[in-house]
């Protein structure tokens, strides 16, 4: 039997202190989406509980969208915000190939550095990648995650840059992608949504969200 995650969709209180300090820090954000996940997770409690989320903002609201398994929304602050829970289940099982889709995702893209010969032995810094560059590295990965891309509307998100002393020394630059795309492989497509693309998975990048798309 699978178990498949659900997703949270959570509107922030505007007037809440935690969802201000949140929204001005990726790692405080990453914090407190983590206290609504299972205790005693090991070393790797994002990764274990399957923990993807995405912030949408707008003029006037912030919605933070987190999936996860057993995520309880009640471990929040209080007033944190108003949070409904959307089973996915039915979203996986409905995959097929040759579905036609609509697609969201928040990514970070980027490539590693390649090094001259002589220092092959040490790694190269991780680039960020933007415009045509960032375009291909996206649709490479749609089409690994097993998604035939048609369209996609770029938007350029404001930097990531993670805070606290323990923090990794790594600005992320985030783009969203809108778009439509065909499935061409339901079984890496179910993969990509449980496990998200790229990297800056802890900083709100990463979750594939899909819906059913219209073929007029």
């Amino acid at each position: 039997m699978n178990h498949y995650p659900v997703l949270a969709r959570i509107r922030l209180n505007p007037h809440h202190r935690a969802v201000h300090r949140d929204l001005r820090d990726a790692t405080q954000m990453h914090r407190t989406v983590m206290r609504m996940a299972p205790d005693n997770l090991g070393n790797s409690p994002r990764l274990q509980a399957g923990l993807l989320y995405r912030l949408e903002e707008t003029d006037t609201t912030s919605t933070l969208l987190v999936q996860g398994t057993h995520l309880d929304p009640a471990l929040l602050p209080a007033a944190y915000g108003h949070a409904e829970i959307k089973d996915l289940a039915p979203m996986f099982s409905a995959l097929r190939k040759g579905l036609p889709v609509r697609y969201r995702i928040v990514l970070n893209p980027a490539k590693r550095e390649r090094l001259p010969q002589d220092q092959k032995n040490i790694r190269g810094k991780i680039i960020p990648l933007s415009g045509a560059d960032a375009d291909q590295w996206w649709l490479r990965r749609a089409a690994d995650a097993g998604l035939n891309v048609h369209l996609l509307t770029p938007t350029n998100m404001a930097p990531i840059r993670p805070q606290g002393p323990q923090a990794p020394p790594m600005r992320h630059s985030l783009i969203r992608y809108d778009g439509t795309a065909t499935v061409t492989d339901p079984g890496a497509l179910a993969q990509a949504v449980l496990n998200g693309i790229g990297r800056g998975k802890p900083y709100g990048a990463g979750l594939l969200s899909l819906a059913p798309a219209t073929t007029a």
